[in-house]
């Protein structure tokens, strides 16, 4: 099983992804880390990313995902996935499940506040938000609750 957390910036999904792989004994990957140079420095400097900048993002998620599920690994998976079709692209099998944290903009803002050492420029809250298309078919889990219960509802709901 791949699962792939998604949700507007500061929503929780690094902080819920790491916890959650940790318990499952799963390897934990960071969306971010995908990003090129270029689309980072772009994001920092508080420019929201188009859909032909995210396009190589989403292709190199997409390649992580199609070698885990070929060697039958599993994997959780930090990545906004913002739009339909960016779940569309990464949804590779019925073997990608995506988890939707979902948050609401006061509670992003105050997160952003206190986050340090993360590129993200919180002039980009609005446009994340504005680019959020939310998914019917995700698990949808409150992100304004506390890590340790996030987690504890993704495994109870995917029985895990």
């Amino acid at each position: 099983m791949i699962i792939v957390l998604m949700g507007v910036t500061g929503s929780g999904k690094s902080t819920v992804g790491k916890l959650l792989a940790q318990q499952l004994g799963w390897k934990f990957f960071e969306g971010d880390d995908f990003h090129s140079p270029a689309n980072i420095e772009k994001m920092r400097r508080g420019m929201p990313l188009s859909d032909d900048d995210r396009r190589p993002w989403l292709e190199a998620i997409r390649e992580s995902i199609r070698q885990m599920v070929e060697r039958s690994e599993n994997a959780v998976i930090a990545c906004s996935a913002l739009k339909h079709s960016y779940r569309q692209m990464l949804r590779i099998t019925g073997e990608v499940v995506f988890v939707y944290l979902k948050a609401n903009i006061d509670i992003v803002r105050e997160r952003l506040k206190n986050r340090t050492g993360h590129f993200m420029n919180p002039n980009l809250i609005q446009s994340q938000f504005d680019t959020l298309e939310e998914s019917e078919q995700a698990l949808r889990v409150d992100a304004s609750l506390p890590p340790g219960e996030i987690v504890r509802r993704i495994r109870t709901q995917l029985r895990i």
